[in-house]
Order: C-alpha cells, then structure tokens, then sequence
C-alpha cells in the first residue's frame, strides 16, 4: 500500500505544483488534465477500465459549436475548437476543419435556416444561407433532387473520438508527464483523499470528477438532485468509402433543428415541429435526427437516436436503425452503403445544463458534461476554469511533436482534406 501527497516541493515557473486526481479518461477527463497541466499541475488520471470505453468514443467526433446558444456557450464552443486545433497541430491525432451543412428538402426546414441566417450576424454565428447549386459545390454527399438549400458554417471541427482517447494521452504524458492509470477503480473520495481499489491512497490538492454517467456511483445525491436522466443513442459506421471519397462538410437534416438549442430563438422552428409529430410521430418516439461525418479513414458515422430512460434496455432496435438509414438516405447520397458498424452510446442529460460543474465536498470538483455536448464544450469549459482558479498556461506550448499536417483543411473551406 503506498500514498501519493499533495503539493511537493518541486517548481514549475516560480509556482508549486498541486497534486491534481482526475478520475476518468474519457474526453472531460482529458480537458482537465490537460488545462490543469497547462498550468504547472502535476497530474494523475484514474480510470477504472483498460481504455476510456463511454460516450467519448461512441460519437459523431462532431465539434458542432453552430448548435451552442448564442452567449457563453457559443463562446466556450469557439474557445474548445481553438484547443482543439492546438491539440491536433501538436499530438498528430487526425482531425478535418470541414464546416458543416444544415440541408433543407422541405419549405419549414429552409424558413427556420432563412430565419437563423438573418438573426446570426447580429449573435456571432459565422453562417450564410446557400442555395442548392452553391451546395453542389460544397458537398458531394448531399442528396440532389428536392434539395432547396443550406445553412453553411465553417466553425465545425471533426475528429475521430477512438483515435483521440487512445493516442491524446500517450502526448500528454510524453508532452506534460501527466500519469494515466487504467484499470484503477476509485473506492472513495474523501475530502481529496482518494482511495484506490488496489489499497493505494492519493492525497490530492485537487479531484476532479469526470465520470460521466458513473457520478452516480459517488454522489448519487448530487445525480438526483441535478435532475439527470440517461440517454441511449443508436449510431452507424459505413465501410471506409472507395477510391478516396471525401463527405466534404460534415451534413445535419432539418430534423437536427429541432435537437440543437441554437436554433430555439427561431419563431418558424415551432411549425416544422408540429409538422414532424404530425407527420412522422415515430421519429419524435426515437428522438431520431439525422446527421453525418467522416473520419480520416474514410468511415461515414451516421446516426442517431434519443431515449431517454434510466432503465433503457441494453438491447438495440433494428426498427431504430431502419428508420434512421430510411431519412439519411433522403438528404445523403454516399457510394457505399455497407455497414460496418452498430453501436449504442449512453450519456447524461440534465434539464438547461451543459456541463454540470459542482463542489459536493472540499477538494472535490465535479465535471460532468450533459447531453452529448462533451466533444464541442469540454475543452473550452476546463480551459475557463483552469484560468479563473490559477491564470493563463504557465509557458508557451511546447512544440509539436508530430508534423501540423495531420490536421486536415476540409476540402469545402480550406483546401483538400487529407487523412
């Protein structure tokens, strides 16, 4: 049995080092140890299983900051996707600047984008409405025939969420000495004294919580009390697409408007929704919205559904997957449509929150995003706190270890994509 203690003697930059304990490695326990080290914190992530197994990796890998509420959340989008473009200049991990297209086939879907459009100049959304041609020339994946335009954003970033809980970490114990341990479950956290199933004892200065839905497991009544609810999504994975076809930006239906928050300030958004329940009642049953991706191995990720059930069953609905490829398929056009892949996701979702961040006992901070938001905010919202408890990042970020050639231009906006 060995105990880890807090603040040592060593110095970083004039500035003694705090112990910081993150217990999970998935995409928020990630931004805090990396803000956290940023700032001269030594670090140590636990992580009860081999591999971070959760929501991070079982997602778009969409960094979607045109779906964020204009304000403070746009704001931390905007600031994550800058993190995130640092990142992947300096770790190599695949990542495209793509944009992202809102596709309209029906008269309510173009009237709420027309309508988003002429309110965004005015909120700090960097969008234009298109018309279909102009989207010919942006897309190959976008469904020709009734097409009757897009809204275009260039702020959207996609990665591949498996690469990324593999490999950051390895860079980050290479680039910031952070320590990662897998397959070491946190028994108790007491007043920042964390005790590890094997008999080990960390004195911490700080913890962080970052366990997504397992919050529950220590503070249930910090769950409860936060009104979270789980959420099961269904997703998809093509075969990687032939002869190097590209998605070009990363595509959202018209019934993703009804799923994003920005979108809410649109008065036309309340007459599409009556027009999908009337419509198609067993998509809102599903809480299905049609979106698409590709990562640098040219797989498309095409997905999803909500159901929110705290006892969702373990087993997935072929009927869910039908209905999903059946709207993909009105708005998408790929050359290959094999799949390779089905899986379901769960993640927390807690009423007009996006991260939940708490204080359930001294030394003790909770981190736990909400709603699926954790690849687009969680950079943004570790790096915010970070700087409000201890400043900007103590040095200048050390160079690159890998060529900045990883991160792929996206053929719509930047230049040809590369993988």
């Amino acid at each position: 049995m060995s105990t880890i203690h807090r603040t040592d003697s060593t110095e970083w930059n004039g500035r003694a080092r705090p112990l910081v304990v993150v217990v999970g490695a998935g995409i928020v326990g990630i931004a805090q140890a990396w803000a956290a080290a940023r700032r001269g914190c030594r670090v140590v992530v636990l992580e009860r299983d081999a591999r971070a197994r959760g929501a991070s990796i079982r997602n778009f890998g969409m960094v979607w900051p045109i779906g964020q509420s204009n304000g403070p959340a746009y704001r931390a989008a905007l600031r994550s996707r800058a993190l995130w473009q640092e990142l992947i200049e300096q770790s190599g991990v695949w990542g495209s600047r793509c944009g992202s297209l809102h596709l309209a086939y029906r008269e309510d879907e173009l009237a709420v984008l027309s309508e988003f459009a002429r309110l965004a100049p005015a909120l700090g959304y960097d969008c234009q409405l298109l018309t279909p041609e102009a989207v010919q020339e942006l897309s190959p994946a976008a469904r020709r025939p009734g097409l009757l335009g897009a809204l275009s954003s260039r702020t959207e970033m996609c990665v591949d969420p498996r690469e990324v809980i593999q490999n950051a970490p390895t860079w980050l114990a290479e680039t910031y000495d952070v320590q990662f341990r897998y397959g070491a479950k946190v028994q108790s956290l007491y007043n920042g004294r964390v005790t590890v199933a094997d008999g080990e004892h960390i004195l911490a200065d700080q913890v962080i919580v970052a366990a997504g839905a397992d919050l529950r497991d220590f503070y249930p009544e910090l769950y409860r009390h936060a009104g979270f609810q789980r959420c099961k999504l269904q997703m998809l994975r093509t075969a990687p697409q032939p002869a190097g076809w590209r998605l070009g930006p990363m595509l959202a239906g018209g019934l993703t408007l009804r799923h994003y928050a920005a979108f809410g300030i649109c008065r036309t958004l309340s007459a599409l929704k009556e027009r999908i329940e009337a419509e198609t009642p067993e998509l809102n049953r599903f809480g299905i919205h049609v979106m698409a991706s590709q990562n640098g191995l040219g797989e498309v990720i095409l997905g999803d559904s909500h159901e929110y059930h705290d006892d969702a069953s373990p087993f997935d609905k072929a009927e869910i997957d039908e209905l999903m490829l059946r709207e993909l398929r009105k708005m998408i056009e790929l050359p290959d449509w094999t799949i390779r892949e089905r899986w379901h996701g769960v993640y927390v979702k807690a009423p007009d929150t996006i991260q939940l961040d708490a204080q359930p006992e001294p030394g003790v901070r909770v981190a736990i995003a909400s709603g699926g938001a954790g690849m687009t905010m969680s950079f943004g919202l570790a790096d915010e706190y970070w700087e409000r408890e201890m400043g900007p990042p103590l040095s200048p970020t050390p160079s690159a270890a890998h060529s900045p050639q990883h991160i792929a231009n996206g053929a719509a906006f930047d230049g040809a994509a590369t993988s």
